[in-house]
């Protein structure tokens, strides 16, 4: 393979997530754990993945699951000790593999000391302005229905603000109310942040995957949000997403921390609302702030007026064009990060595919196969590699997910329909993600001797890893290919990205040209049929009878002028050089 020197090693790389709680259980306990992790990383190996990204396992007390953080320099004994967590680290580089870590610094745990001290000391103590503290609007009384400081409403339903009874003032939460917001306006929090990053750094580990990264920075006048049609809550988003301070927060953190490792590490900031405009400030290399960025605009598609549990249809021109758009807008400057799930999305091959028996391998496998062949860093979901599908909730009671919880109980408060709501939580709760590692065909599918924290899926005895590995036709075979390929053509890599037939509601296709020097020009055409159908899909002028690179279908007919027929999910990458 030759890649020019002066690229960045992550743009050849291909990223796999590991939500802890849900990946392996070495001790039976029902809940997965670092040492799972260790003992399992042979499947990561042969996957082929570069980079393990590890979802939060610091000490918690797990009300958003390890994303409410209470202290930071530690491992929580539910995942096990720092001990294991420096095993797991050495065997991860002992297989040629890296490790990034989950940093949450936007909010911590209200048991975190930072908060308590905050908390404990009042208005006036010296800890009080580590956090959002307000007092409640003028002439409000507080603790009482609207007289939160501003109109805000959390992300995890409800106001964004807990009223403190022993202070008589109220701290900002844009998630759950025991995630209190840090104060970046702060220069010792900021402070304090670095260091713990360094520490981390320190020990070994190569980078970071920053959380909400982009609302670090919010407008400290906190105005009121606008309300939209039907909403209970005023929209605060204008005011904390990519807020006045953030790219020199950004800066500060990279000059701080990241500039002393040059080359080494990965940083990758996940972004709620960022513009394609924004995303080329954050990930241009010449501003020294993050690699490359986490968008949300296409898992944003199909909501409705009322957000993601008010799903709406999806139509693939839609798709196409939202991801079109970041792969030119981040084309020369920028990088992207691609991914169809990670644990706060449901399951790719349900909402983007066919996850019916009939159509749930090809589906999958056209799926992957459109993700890494853009342009930018694939990231691979724990199962995805596998087409692990959504689960079959039966009731509310069969939730753990704080946000679905917290959304039902709203809703129906507020004299929803209770079906409609399940259904909306099966459709898109992030407990689909969450259910445990489908491992083999055996008792709660090999994740655990015990009792799972979350049913594991029926479907574990038809979808398993032990079985997909045993059929060079699976999910996992052909996830294995795409990371393959991935490391030896360039032009998955560095090629430019042309779409093509946007307004095609089944066909997803579009060309990657690679030239590394003056004459010698690389081509790949991506061509998939999404949809459960037959499908006749144009070829372009001088592909017909080119190489097959890839395909989910081997017995597919030979690429011919001036159209093909594609039965329904297939997928296949050709080749030519000029």
């Amino acid at each position: 393979m030759t890649v020019n020197a002066d690229e960045p090693w992550w743009k050849t790389a291909v990223v796999y997530q590991i939500y802890p709680r849900s990946f392996a259980d070495s001790d039976g306990d029902g809940v997965g754990d670092l040492r799972g992790i260790t003992q399992r990383l042979d499947h990561l190996a042969e996957l082929g993945v570069d980079v393990l990204w590890l979802s939060p396992v610091y000490p918690s007390p797990h009300d958003d699951n390890g994303y409410d953080i209470s202290d930071y320099r530690g491992i929580d004994p539910l995942f096990g000790t720092l001990e294991d967590f420096d095993e797991l680290l050495a065997a991860v580089h002992a297989r040629g593999m890296r490790l990034i870590m989950d940093l949450v610094v936007n909010h911590t745990s209200d048991e975190h000391p930072w908060f308590v001290s905050s908390r404990d000391g009042g208005p006036g103590g010296p800890a009080r302005d580590w956090y959002w503290w307000r007092p409640a609007r003028p002439g409000a009384v507080p603790g009482t229905p609207g007289a939160e400081p501003n109109n805000w409403g959390s992300f995890f339903s409800g106001p964004a603000w807990e009223y403190d009874p022993a202070s008589g003032e109220y701290y900002l939460h844009l998630f759950s109310r025991k995630q209190p917001d840090l104060n970046w306006e702060n220069p010792r929090v900021r402070q304090a942040v670095y260091a713990m990053m360094r520490w981390w750094l320190e020990r070994g580990v190569d980078g970071f995957r920053m959380d909400v990264i982009n609302l670090l920075s919010k407008d400290p006048a906190l105005p009121d949000g606008e309300v939209p049609g039907g909403g209970r809550w005023g929209d605060g988003s204008p005011y904390y997403v990519c807020g006045p301070r953030i790219h020199e927060y950004l800066a500060e953190m990279h000059r701080e921390v990241f500039a002393p490792h040059p080359g080494t590490l990965l940083t990758v900031g996940e972004m709620p609302g960022v513009t394609v405009e924004q995303a080329r400030l954050f990930t241009d290399p010449a501003r020294a702030e993050v690699d490359m960025v986490f968008t949300f605009e296409h898992v944003g598609l199909d909501h409705g007026p009322g957000g993601k549990f008010e799903p709406r249809p999806l139509r693939l021109p839609e798709l196409k064009a939202t991801m079109a758009r970041w792969q030119e807008g981040l084309g020369e400057v920028g990088w992207n990060s691609l991914y169809w799930g990670n644990h706060d999305q449901p399951r790719a091959v349900s909402r983007f595919g066919d996850d019916s028996p009939r159509h749930r391998t090809r589906s999958a496998t056209a799926l992957a196969t459109v993700l890494h062949l853009h342009r930018g860093t694939p990231y691979v979901y724990q199962g995805d590699e596998l087409g692990m599908t959504n689960a079959p909730f039966a009731a509310i009671d069969d939730f753990r997910d704080l946000e679905s919880l917290r959304h039902h109980a709203e809703e129906t408060a507020h004299g929803a329909d209770p079906a409609a709501v399940l259904d909306a939580l099966r459709a898109m709760g992030r407990d689909n993600a969450r259910t445990p590692m489908q491992w083999d065909a055996t008792a709660h599918a090999g994740f655990t001797t015990g009792t799972p924290w979350l049913p594991v899926n029926p479907n574990h005895t038809e979808i398993n890893a032990a079985a997909q590995r045993a059929d060079p036709a699976s999910v996992l075979h052909h996830h294995r290919r795409l990371i393959e390929l991935r490391h030896t053509e360039p032009a998955v890599a560095f090629g430019d990205f042309t779409l093509l037939l946007p307004d095609d509601e089944r066909i997803w296709a579009f060309l990657r040209r690679h030239e590394p020097a003056p004459g010698e020009v690389t081509e790949l055409l991506v061509l998939a049929n999404l949809g459960s159908e037959p499908a006749r899909c144009p070829v372009p002028d001088g592909w017909a009878g080119t190489e097959v690179l890839i395909t989910n279908h081997p017995g597919g007919v030979p690429l011919t002028s001036p159209a093909v027929t594609l039965i329904p999910w297939e997928a296949r990458v050709h080749r030519r050089v000029r």
